[in-house]
């Protein structure tokens, strides 16, 4: 720590930062769930919906859900639901109330180490009140931020104890020796990294970014000439770290690719995409402009857009090299902003966005340190300094809550979010999917076809909105239209279950026993549990004569659901024609 703390500052600073950040997320605690994953994560889920049960855990921690593997993520949502049922405004006051923590966790952690109280506090007012984090505490399933941002802090607080702790056993006879405290200390930033891991596997990069720490602000390495003199002891030190990370990373893409969330994006698509990603991330962050939910993924960047990009990030990582000893903040907060965001960037596609505002939620600290004390050291250097950082950093923050006030207003429902997503981005096949999904739900059918169709139209290789665009003519009586979205979504996405399942009760309608068994038992596969699907498929097997496999899927069913009177009939009439199987 580099000089005492001014208490009297800290407490005051501390109360704006949290209650001006309770002030500004309050109108979320009115909005609802939105018809975008908050189905898959909460109200939807079955096992969620629960509560906090037994079982749930169980099947948080077994199993890998929505493609991903985050069990902390979905105990705190069971929580959630054991507290406030399905009511959205508690569920929303917990993302809010995470954000809160966050940020005083970063003041106190910058405070404690820097002893730059009011650059602390400007980066922490920065990290509350930026525009781009409002996707995190706004939306509900992004539970997963907040949470893993929560412990992620946690553990940069443990690590930083830890490394400022005398390592002989000096202390004094009412004190546990110093290399006990730091045992202590590593032991609960290791529990930490574990907490951010099993809350977003975003937190890979986390053993990373202790190393950086490692250079600032805790300055650990001990320097001779230009070569420093104790890394290998500090890279062994985050072993058990990285350890972590590696075991969550395979999990991950076993998840991500069972789940079909792995995109089949080419790799030049992909390799063009990253570098505009990344200074689009930087764009948004310093004029944080047409902030949407989603951005549709562009497969074509200009030549141009790819080679500046590159140009830009490389003449800002050389800069940030030759300020490595000098400007220590500087290259800290840049490498920090470049390595947080490598999972999420687009060397492995996940999902059908280019980049998305909640992936900036940890790496926008690096770049807020870089912010701050660049003014700073740049004003404590002019006449008038202190005035001109006091306009130019105030002006900064009633922007940012200005801005930030404004995008929480779109979050108040689903029409309003995805048409400003919409209105701010160019072919947003995802958006006018979701709003078909909006409209339909609402029970307005022709908006919802409408809508629909334009996914279709601009994304064909879309199947979730191929899969929703069948389901709505299926719903419009409009069957044999929907048969070949019925395909496409099959097609795409060998894994959907309930394309499968939709599309054998079509070729059940037209007599088609064979296809519709074939239907049905993938769809078995896809999900063992659906009763209805081992009805079908047995009524299915029946028309084609194969009654001792008929048999199995019809006990199957009843065995799932007993009362699922149309597979009891079946059963009871199979037996009848056929008491061999008896």
């Amino acid at each position: 720590m580099t000089s005492a703390p001014n208490s009297r500052f800290f407490v005051s600073a501390s109360l704006v930062l949290a209650l001006g950040t309770l002030a500004l997320y309050l109108p979320t605690l009115h909005y609802p769930f939105i018809n975008f994953d908050d189905n898959d994560y909460i109200t939807g889920n079955p096992v969620v919906k629960a509560g906090l049960t037994w079982h749930g855990v169980v099947w948080a921690f077994d199993g890998i859900h929505v493609a991903n593997w985050h069990p902390l993520t979905w105990l705190s949502h069971m929580l959630d639901c054991q507290l406030f049922g399905l009511s959205a405004g508690g569920h929303h006051l917990v993302n809010v109330l995470f954000h809160v923590a966050n940020t005083l966790l970063l003041f106190t952690f910058l405070t404690y180490t820097t002893g730059a109280q009011i650059r602390s506090a400007m980066v922490a007012a920065l990290f509350a009140w930026h525009p781009t984090h409002v996707e995190s505490v706004a939306w509900i399933s992004e539970r997963k931020d907040v949470l893993c941002g929560f412990f992620w802090l946690l553990t940069l607080m443990a690590y930083a104890r830890y490394a400022q702790t005398p390592k002989p056993a000096n202390s004094g006879a009412d004190e546990p020796p110093a290399n006990q405290r730091s045992g202590l200390f590593y032991g609960l930033a290791l529990a930490g990294c574990a907490g951010s891991l099993m809350s977003k596997p975003m937190a890979v990069t986390l053993p990373l970014t202790l190393l950086l720490l490692d250079v600032w602000p805790l300055n650990r390495i001990r320097w001779q000439g230009p070569k420093p003199q104790n890394s290998l002891r500090l890279l062994l030190e985050k072993v058990p770290f990285f350890l972590l990370s590696v075991a969550l990373c395979a999990m991950t893409l076993l998840a991500q690719r069972g789940g079909g969330a792995v995109s089949t994006v080419d790799w030049g698509s992909r390799l063009g995409n990253v570098p505009v990603a990344y200074t689009r991330y930087l764009s948004k962050t310093f004029w944080p402009s047409d902030l949407a939910i989603v951005y549709p993924y562009v497969y074509h960047w200009p030549a141009m857009a790819i080679i500046g990009s590159i140009a830009l990030l490389l003449v800002v990582s050389a800069l940030a090299l030759i300020l490595w000893r000098r400007k220590s903040w500087f290259a800290v907060g840049w490498f920090w902003f470049l390595g947080t965001l490598i999972p999420v960037i687009g060397f492995m596609q996940v999902g059908a966005q280019s980049m998305a505002d909640r992936y900036i939620y940890i790496p926008s600290i690096g770049l807020f340190v870089i912010i701050v004390w660049a003014a700073s050291e740049y004003c404590a250097a002019r006449l008038n300094g202190k005035m001109i950082l006091s306009l130019i950093g105030g002006s900064a923050l009633i922007g940012c809550v200005l801005a930030t006030s404004l995008q929480i207003t779109y979050w108040r429902n689903t029409v309003s979010l995805f048409l400003h997503a919409r209105a701010v981005t160019d072919n947003n096949y995802v958006a006018d999917n979701a709003l078909g999904k909006a409209f339909e739900t609402a029970g307005d059918l022709q908006q919802a076809l409408a809508f629909y169709d334009e996914a279709v139209r601009i994304q064909p290789r879309y199947a979730v909105s191929q899969f929703n665009f069948a389901i709505a003519l299926i719903g419009a009586g409009l069957k044999e239209q929907a048969f070949e979205h019925l395909v496409a979504a099959a097609k795409l996405d060998p894994a959907n279950a309930d394309a499968q399942f939709n599309l054998g009760i079509y070729f059940l309608q037209q007599e088609n026993w064979t296809d519709a068994a074939s239907c049905f038992g993938v769809t078995t596969k896809l999900r063992p549990e659906f009763a209805p699907a081992h009805y079908r498929l047995g009524q299915a097997l029946i028309h084609l004569g194969k009654n001792p496999e008929a048999l199995a899927s019809l006990r199957a069913a009843l065995a799932l659901q007993p009362d699922l009177k149309p597979a009891s009939d079946a059963l009871t009439n199979l037996l009848a024609a056929h008491p061999e199987l008896k």
